[in-house]
């Protein structure tokens, strides 16, 4: 693997390995996309029957499964092949702990493709799809945000004080998983998600699923262009702010403030630049996700976010860094 180029320089073989690490990335992306780990589940299969089940081409799918055995995604043995123990784990479908999140990951292959194009331009070139397709994109994304709020959700409102906290409104809160783990953090507490028409379907399902519709209600809207609901005790805006302009953030932060009752607070939780812009390495990569998947987003530093939340009246406004790369930053209605 390529070095850490804080510690070290990078010499000609790093620069090839790095530039060929697509090569893996696509091979593993595209065995997820077929469900081949699925297809072999517990058993052991030829990449013949394989290539039956999923009606590929049988010499194309053996070079692939012969690519995941060198990977060590999966074990051949006498011409057969099984999932390893980490991909029974991760990567069938149905399991508890499947990744159901890289198809997120797949459809992003598309977009930074057009990075190139992107900087050229200086905003997105990618043309998103319509139709069922962008609803897939949709959905593949929900399952994934969903996946990674899940497993820190709980930390994280473990980190904020809920005392005197009863209403949370959880803006573009995909699917619920935040709203989720504030509602089952403290008696009494109830959530409102507000999220895009497309979104919210998906919201439901997800809250129905955990059987809280009793305590968290789902409302559409678009938080940049529409008022949202007032009377809440702390907003909550997590992996917002990284898709829009610096205008369209302090209008946002401004809508979340106005929510708010006396003594509330706007908790946002993002990937937070240095201010020079040289690390941390999420918040500098994920600057470019960004670029090539939004007309205007990027990432910010804390002296931007916390000016916008002082433009909105907010006060006393502080900084947690987690131990999941995000940061939450939180302003206080006087």
């Amino acid at each position: 693997m390529p070095k850490d180029n804080s510690r070290a320089d990078l010499d000609a073989d790093d620069i090839q390995q790095l530039a060929r690490a697509f090569f893996r990335s696509r091979i593993l992306l595209t065995a997820y996309e077929l469900g081949v780990f699925t297809e072999l589940g517990d058993e052991r299969k030829t990449s013949a029957e394989v290539a039956s089940a999923l009606e590929t081409d049988p010499r194309a799918t053996d070079r692939l499964m012969n690519a995941l055995a060198v990977l060590a995604l999966l074990n051949k043995e006498e011409g057969r092949f099984a999932n390893t123990e980490a991909a029974s784990r991760f990567l069938v479908a149905g399991r508890p702990e499947y990744m159901a999140g890289l198809m997120h990951t797949v459809n992003l292959w598309d977009s930074w493709s057009t990075l190139t194009d992107a900087v050229r331009a200086g905003t997105t070139a990618f043309e998103r799809p319509g139709g069922e397709a962008g609803e897939r994109r949709t959905e593949a994304f929900i399952a994934a945000m969903h996946a990674g709020a899940s497993l820190r959700a709980e930390r994280l409102v473990a980190m904020l004080d809920l005392d005197g906290v009863a209403r949370v409104l959880d803006v573009g809160g995909g699917s619920g998983a935040y709203a989720m783990a504030f509602a089952r953090a403290r008696d009494g507490v109830t959530a409102t998600v507000v999220d895009l028409p497309p979104v919210t379907p998906l919201t439901r399902r997800y809250v129905e699923a955990e059987g809280l519709s009793g305590k968290i209600d789902v409302v559409e809207g678009d938080a940049n262009e529409d008022e949202l609901p007032r009377g809440y005790d702390l907003v909550f805006m997590s992996q917002l702010l990284h898709s829009n302009s610096p205008r369209e953030n302090e209008a946002l932060i401004a809508n979340g403030a106005a929510s708010l009752n006396a003594g509330g607070r706007l908790v946002i939780q993002d990937f937070v630049v240095d201010e020079g812009r040289a690390g941390p390495p999420q918040p500098v990569i994920f600057a470019l996700n960004m670029l090539v998947n939004t007309e205007a987003g990027d990432t910010y530093a804390e002296a931007e976010i916390g000016g916008w939340m002082e433009a909105a009246g907010l006060a006393d406004v502080e900084r947690i860094d987690t131990d999941f790369e995000t940061t939450l930053i939180i302003g206080t209605t006087p």
